[in-house]
């Protein structure tokens, strides 16, 4: 019998998450909430699911209960779920919300914690998942199945969700910066935009797509199109004049430092 899942606080990445489980079998997207009664009409017709603005009546038909609100309000939420989470699987989405802080207003439910990215939006995302108190094999399991639905998926232990916050959630705006760089390049040098931000998306796509199918380390894919005297070490000593490496490193530092922060 397939999961009977809520979503409580259903946006961008909540409406991801079930556009990507709707050929998942494990898992019956029941109801999701929002606080306004006009998004929840909208987010009933645009995703065919029952959409409320009551969390405890969403949750009283769930035997997994996905929080997806931002962490500031997460304690807020939990506090007036209350005993309505008795028995459920609850799955946080929360950035740097512990699975110690879920337990402690949750004590009744099994813990999952995981983090999605944006990338989910077109089924490819990048979640890691950490088992908190409560959570079995089991539900570990189908929640690797449900984050499945719009990517990849990995299994850490907690210690590690600030940085993964930093690097793969916080990552695509990261990503997106770079990318926009390299157009900025080909507008300079001539091409229209359009066509710069194609190319430019295409072969940051292309890059990535060879490291994961292949298992191959970037430095040795990067070698390989690093011919003497030719225009890719040019490129690549101008990237290394401007410390990227280390600002880029830098910057999984810092964003990871206000990671850590965000559930306090």
């Amino acid at each position: 019998m397939a999961a009977r899942l809520a979503v409580i606080g259903c946006g961008k990445m909540g409406q991801a998450i079930i556009g990507g489980l709707r050929d998942n079998p494990d898992v019956d997207v029941v109801a999701v909430t929002t606080r306004r009664q006009h998004v929840a009409e909208r987010l009933a017709t645009e995703l065919d699911v029952n959409a409320l603005t009551d969390n405890r009546v969403a949750v009283a038909g769930a035997d997994v209960v996905l929080l997806s609100v931002k962490p500031q309000i997460a304690k807020q939420v939990l506090q007036e779920l209350g005993p309505a989470l008795e028995g459920k699987l609850l799955v946080s989405i929360c950035a740097g919300v512990t699975t110690a802080q879920l337990h402690a207003l949750a004590p009744g439910a099994s813990i999952v914690r995981a983090m999605p990215n944006t990338p989910s939006l077109i089924r490819e995302g990048m979640t890691v998942l950490t088992g908190g108190p409560g959570a079995t094999d089991a539900q570990l399991a189908l929640c690797e199945s449900l984050f499945a639905s719009v990517g990849r998926v990995a299994v850490l232990e907690e210690k590690h969700f600030d940085v993964v916050t930093a690097l793969s959630g916080s990552g695509p705006a990261f990503a997106c910066v770079i990318l926009e760089s390299l157009a900025d390049g080909g507008v300079r040098m001539g091409l229209p935009r359009d066509v710069a931000v194609e190319l430019a998306a295409q072969t940051m796509q292309g890059a990535a797509r060879l490291v994961l199918q292949t298992g191959r380390h970037p430095a040795a894919l990067k070698d390989e199109v690093t011919t003497p005297a030719g225009c890719t070490i040019a490129g690549l000593l101008t990237m290394e004049d401007g410390r990227i490496r280390s600002i880029l490193a830098r910057t999984i530092e810092e964003a990871a430092k206000v990671a850590s922060g965000l559930g306090q």
